[in-house]
């Protein structure tokens, strides 16, 4: 029974993660009016570093340990961030959610080539229904471009970020140590790749401030470790399916607060992706009966 509570309070984790997610496409396209993509994603990252660091050094917990992996983690999440956000200040949020969304394609592909783990039949066609809900979702591919291309690099990081976090975390490894040092390096590597292109480092309004206050506290800062905290027990399959649900709690957020107008094929999309996640499920009971 405890380690069906510890399961369920990590689902919760993940589907909160997923949601704040969801949140964040329209409010970083409009953000990117009045910053630089990479200025922005290192404001970001580098902030919710500091701030993690800060907390381990006031704890006096060591922040150097396992520094490597910590550094392999950040530099993933910064060949993810980068060209999803210069991606979305040139494709639409919708081409980027669905892009960014593929990723539970390549998590099973990259589980096969990297970790030599073969997925189940029922986990192969759970993602497939994932795949097909988020195409349903979205509304698919539409004028595909550079940024388009770019985020297909933000879905392949995602995976492999999630596959990396998943074999840190069952080996045992703070996720609060990782958390801090992944941070604080995409966003270090984010203001280098902004000073080298000659980005101007100026914030244009008051509301993109906020934004990226926004998006250094929730999608970073508390999104990012529970993840992790997540991982220590749950499956990168089942992970990836939740996570799925990003553009679903985007469409959500853009129904409700957005005051957009409610469309079927979005509700028809999302309860595929949920669909997706009951066959993992099963898949999941198969596995340990």
């Amino acid at each position: 029974m405890k380690e069906r509570h510890k399961s369920f309070l990590a689902d919760c984790g993940l589907f909160y993660a997923a949601a704040i997610w969801g949140t964040t496409f329209v409010m970083v396209k409009r953000a990117l009016d009045d910053v630089d993509p990479a200025v922005l994603v290192g404001y970001r990252f580098t902030t919710a570093g500091l701030l993690v660091i800060g907390y381990l050094l006031f704890k006096r917990r060591p922040i150097m340990l396992e520094w490597r992996k910590g550094l392999f983690l950040g530099f993933i999440i910064w060949l993810l961030y980068m060209p999803q956000t210069l991606g979305l200040s040139i494709t639409t949020a919708s081409n980027s959610a669905f892009i960014t969304g593929l990723f539970v394609v390549f998590v099973p592909l990259f589980l096969l080539i990297l970790f030599k783990h073969r997925p189940a039949r029922l986990e192969i066609m759970a993602t497939a229904v994932a795949l097909a809900g988020l195409w349903v979702l979205t509304g698919g591919m539409t004028r595909i471009n550079a940024g388009d291309a770019l985020t297909l690099i933000t879905a392949m990081a995602y995976a492999l970020h999630l596959l990396y976090a998943d074999k840190y975390m069952k080996e045992g490894i703070d996720p609060y140590i990782i958390s801090g040092q992944q941070f604080l390096f995409a966003g270090i590597m984010a203001l280098f790749t902004g000073a080298l292109f000659g980005a101007p480092f100026t914030i244009g309004s008051q509301e993109t401030l906020w934004i990226i206050a926004f998006l250094t506290l929730l999608p970073t800062l508390s999104a990012f470790v529970i993840q992790l905290v997540a991982q220590k027990i749950a499956s990168p399959l089942k992970v990836s399916l939740i996570f799925a649900l990003e553009p679903v709690f985007a469409a959500i957020f853009a129904w409700t607060v957005g005051g957009e107008e409610f469309i079927l094929r979005g509700a028809v999309g999302g309860s595929l992706i949920f669909a997706a996640l009951l066959i993992s499920g099963i898949s999941s009971r198969k596995r340990h009966a």
